[in-house]
């Protein structure tokens, strides 16, 4: 049974940093793509950012800059480095994880390209 579980979560101020991982089990992703995405309370939930199987990556604008998405494909594992974290980031962070197409270079963009899903990590950022 495939399971991503993210950790790393909590409540930092506005300027503080996070680092979120999610560890994937049950199968490897290493010649998937990788993201993460964030749900407000009362929001769609929303891209954030992604990494291929080759390890390129993408961002969304509010977070570009800011934000760092790695993996460790020795470990089946993921992480994002949130720095300069502002109010708005605060959402439930989602991992997600595809195995729809075999492309090194592919980076889903869309939550309905994605396979598997994590059960969230919550990240507040107080003003």
């Amino acid at each position: 049974q495939v399971q991503l579980v993210e950790s790393g979560g909590g409540l930092v101020q506005a300027g503080g940093s996070l680092r979120l991982s999610c560890a994937a089990s049950g199968r490897s992703f290493s010649s998937f793509p990788m993201g993460w995405f964030r749900q407000a309370p009362g929001k769609d939930r929303e891209f954030v950012a992604v990494i291929s199987a080759g390890g390129s990556s993408n961002y969304a604008d509010s977070v570009k800059g800011r934000f760092t998405i790695s993996r460790d494909n020795t470990k089946n594992m993921m992480s994002l480095q949130m720095n300069s974290l502002k109010p708005e980031d605060t959402a439930r962070y989602y991992c997600a994880a595809s195995d729809r197409r075999y492309d090194s270079a592919w980076r889903p963009l869309s939550a309905p390209d994605y396979t598997y899903w994590g059960q969230g990590t919550q990240v507040t950022v107080s003003s």
